[in-house]
């Protein structure tokens, strides 16, 4: 009787290690797999995060930082005098009376004009005049007023006292022979050392350098006013063309006339 011997399949085994690759390649691939979206926030707990959140954070923060700018601003405006703004001689343009002056412009006064603001009468402010220019100087009253130190300068352009120094006699702003408070006196026994030419020479030069010194003692009080935060400059003094030739010319004063001395030897020491 014939042996029936029974083959292996092989399609069973092909399946099986098919079946294991198919297996291996998807363990492979799943970190690939995207995660799931975020569940959105419900209503409620949106509702509650408003509740958390406050404003008051935000305006403090502000509040602080205007504190600390005001601060810093009032420490560069008044040179380092305050940090509050408590300076004693503030900015003009920190004044109410300066942005009047602005607005209203300038004033026109005739020295006459000029005279009724001399501080007698307490309902007028007080006004000087320096070079033609008037100024409000009513915040000091006490100086320039009635009785003040300064009073003779107040209600009239007294320029030429502001060189000279001789604030009675000098309330006018005629110049004229002022410079010769700086000019040496004239000596026979020391101007014979130099020759014709050489004292006409000295005596050109010796003038205009005294004129030099008239005006850089004008220009010195006239930007100590133009330059104050507490006097206002408010306008200017109206004269005729011709005002200066209807002047008498005034004598140097005595005060300014004993400063000047005897021309020096060439070679001399000082």
């Amino acid at each position: 009787m014939a042996e029936i011997r029974q083959r292996k399949g092989k399609g069973p085994a092909k399946d099986d290690s098919y079946r294991t690759a198919m297996v291996e390649e998807l363990d492979t691939s799943e970190s690939d797999t995207p995660a799931p979206p975020k569940p959105k926030p419900s209503p409620k707990e949106r509702v509650t995060d408003d509740e958390e959140y406050s404003p008051w954070v935000d305006i403090l923060r502000v509040i602080s930082f205007l504190i600390v700018a005001s601060c810093g601003l009032s420490y560069l405006i008044s040179g380092g005098e305050s940090f509050t703004w408590n300076m004693r001689a503030p900015p003009k343009y920190m004044q109410l009376d300066w942005w009047k002056t602005q607005l209203r412009g300038p004033i026109y006064l005739t020295p006459a004009e000029l005279a009724q603001y001399d501080g007698t009468d307490e309902t007028k402010p007080i006004y000087l005049a320096i070079n033609g220019s008037i100024f409000d100087v009513t915040s000091n009253r006490r100086t320039y007023g009635p009785g003040g130190s300064y009073r003779f300068f107040a209600g009239a352009d007294a320029a030429r006292s502001y060189v000279t120094g001789c604030f009675a006699e000098d309330r006018t702003p005629d110049l004229r022979g002022v410079e010769a408070m700086y000019l040496p006196l004239d000596d026979p026994s020391v101007d014979s050392h130099f020759s014709a030419a050489e004292l006409a020479a000295l005596k050109e030069q010796e003038l205009k350098e005294a004129r030099e010194k008239v005006h850089d003692a004008l220009s010195h009080w006239v930007r100590f006013f133009e330059n104050s935060p507490k006097y206002p400059k408010v306008g200017y003094v109206k004269k005729d063309k011709d005002w200066l030739d209807k002047e008498p010319r005034k004598k140097l004063c005595e005060a300014a006339a004993k400063g000047r001395k005897p021309r020096k030897i060439p070679g001399s020491e000082e």
